[in-house]
């Protein structure tokens, strides 16, 4: 067989094809990078650069401006440059905020995404109510005349005592939560952990803060095995039973008719 063969000549025109390709790519990346550069430079020179609005989403209690002013963040912000674990740790020094989020959205928007935490009773201090939130934590600068969303504790003074209560009444379901209005702590030598509940219905509850998420998960069941027009006090310290305030009141009418007799 006959071998080709390709002559100088023919060669060089392929040569000086190729380097021009390849010159070419070179010119376009190093065209690419310079305008890229350029761009960069007058983006961060431009009000582009910096942070446009600060939104909040999620709070219900805590005021935005707080929120906003807490994390740091200006319209003069360098948008690229905030450092989302430092507004995290300033904005959760707030006692009520459990989380925070912060979203950057394009050209130069900064969204904080706020998650509080519920407030699950108040507690009864001087005539006020001070909101004591899911964690424990009382918030002692911000008080309520006349809660209606949470249980409140009223003569409570053992921190301990609060604690435990709390733990209680975060197992219960929202129905039972927020079916209860009052919850006075009675303690008695024979069980100092004793508690006196005035229900949102009528009906009020005597339980032990030790047992009292087990016990007052039959309440429901409890009640709708009551006479609707029954009312009485419903005993969970260690059995469970109803004692009707009727026989109370007869008993109190036939003493005021004797003393009347007498009279």
């Amino acid at each position: 067989m006959e071998k080709k063969v390709v002559s100088l000549e023919d060669r060089i025109p392929k040569l000086q094809q190729q380097r021009k390709q390849k010159t070419n790519r070179r010119l376009i990346s190093f065209l690419s990078v310079f305008f890229l550069l350029i761009l960069l430079v007058i983006y961060f020179q431009s009000p582009l650069s910096k942070v446009a609005s600060i939104s909040v989403k999620g709070n219900k209690t805590v005021e935005s401006e707080k929120i906003i002013e807490l994390s740091g963040i200006t319209t003069s912000s360098e948008f690229w440059s905030i450092n989302s674990e430092q507004v995290v740790t300033s904005v959760k020094s707030l006692l009520q905020i459990k989380d925070v989020q912060v979203e950057k959205k394009l050209p130069n928007h900064i969204v904080l995404l706020v998650e509080e935490h519920d407030s699950i009773a108040y507690i009864e201090r001087d005539g006020s109510y001070l909101p004591i939130l899911e964690n424990g934590d009382v918030l002692k600068d911000k008080q309520v005349s006349a809660p209606a969303d949470a249980p409140v504790l009223i003569d409570w003074e053992n921190d301990k005592a609060i604690e435990v209560m709390i733990d209680e009444l975060k197992k219960l379901s929202p129905g039972i939560l927020n079916s209860i209005s009052e919850i006075h702590h009675t303690p008695k030598k024979t069980d100092p952990w004793l508690i006196h509940l005035y229900m949102n219905d009528g009906y009020e509850v005597l339980a032990s803060v030790r047992t009292f998420s087990e016990k007052m998960a039959t309440y429901p069941d409890i009640i709708s095995q009551l006479d609707e027009n029954s009312r009485g006090i419903i005993h969970l310290e260690v059995g469970s039973y109803f004692e009707s305030y009727e026989p109370l009141n007869a008993e109190e009418e036939e003493n005021e008719g004797e003393n009347e007799t007498e009279g």
